[in-house]
């Protein structure tokens, strides 16, 4: 059991906007045998929530726009916005690529998607791209 909260930590984390990696733990797990059902829904899972954290975020972000500490300018938040726009909401569909991925649920919050589209759309990226890794890791890991 420890396993698999370990899995949804280190997903929930490596969805927010720190550097980290899930994939090396869940193919650790799965050559030890765990149940690959298992760790699909907690890997998910976790990933899942994370960039829900990072959508809430986005969504509160700009009640801080004009504070001196505010981290972005109004020229990168509007690239995002028209980088966001220009692809539309099916792009949350790639949340999972690593460098844009983060970002873009962040965006989507600023945005205000729709939370349920948001994550039904997230939900189903991410867990395709840990499905067809767990997939990959059975056949070289046999």
């Amino acid at each position: 059991m420890l396993a698999y909260f370990s899995l949804f930590c280190s997903g929930l984390l490596a969805a927010t906007l720190f550097p980290a990696s899930s994939e090396v733990l869940l193919l650790a797990l799965l050559q030890q045998g765990y149940n690959p059902l298992w760790l699909l829904i907690a890997a998910t899972a976790g990933n899942t929530l994370g960039s829900c954290v990072n959508w809430y975020l986005g969504l509160k972000l700009l009640n801080f726009q004009h504070k001196s500490w505010f981290p972005f300018s109004d020229a990168t938040l509007g690239r995002a916005q028209q980088q966001f726009q220009r692809f539309g909401s099916w792009s949350l569909l790639f949340a999972w690529l690593p460098v844009v991925g983060d970002p873009l649920t962040l965006v989507a919050g600023v945005l205000k998607v729709r939370f349920k589209l948001f994550l039904l759309l997230v939900l189903v990226g991410k867990a395709a791209r840990y499905a067809i890794l767990i997939w990959f890791g059975n056949l070289w890991l046999v």
